[in-house]
């Protein structure tokens, strides 16, 4: 059984060690940011859950800015909970529960979650190699990103919400 919860600060190790088995040493995050993050957004950090036991994250914060800047990354006192944008920093799942649809269960939890506060959409950064993934949930690329996080190459990435079809929800 899955389940999908939002994470607090007794999840910083979890959430540590999922990012680390997720990405390369130069683009995870450490305990450290995890725990400025926590401290600054917990609101904005989902855990998935099989059977009691931690296998995918995603986390961001909210922002004005339409895309992402390195300085996020490190900066958890840049989130604006009043922000138009929800951003996506990192979504992580164990490579060992990959392919069981876990990534898209958190992006679209992640994603309703913006939209039932209001937001204008969400932002992201990604490798060229995930723009299809996104794509298939209505994030459209603009490009190489000013980005150059952990020495990589990134792709922003917009889903913008459909504002006259809220309204009318």
């Amino acid at each position: 059984m899955i389940r999908i919860r939002t994470a607090s600060m007794k999840d910083v190790d979890t959430l540590t060690e999922i990012e680390a088995e997720s990405f390369p040493p130069a683009e995870k995050a450490t305990r450290e940011s995890f725990e400025k993050r926590l401290a600054a957004f917990a609101d904005c950090f989902l855990i998935l859950e099989e059977n009691g036991r931690a296998v995918g994250l995603i986390d961001g914060m909210v922002t004005n800015e339409p895309k992402i800047r390195d300085e996020m990354f490190s900066n958890a006192e840049l989130h604006d909970p009043r922000g138009k944008w929800q951003s996506i920093f990192g979504l992580a799942v164990r490579p060992q529960d990959r392919k069981k649809g876990y990534a898209s269960a958190l992006l679209r939890s992640f994603i309703e979650k913006a939209r039932q506060e209001g937001r204008a959409g969400v932002i992201l950064t990604c490798k060229a190699e995930l723009i299809d993934f996104y794509s298939r949930f209505g994030f459209v690329s603009s490009g190489v990103s000013a980005s150059v996080h952990g020495g990589a190459v990134w792709y922003d990435m917009t889903l913008t919400f459909d504002r006259s079809a809220q309204a009318q929800n």
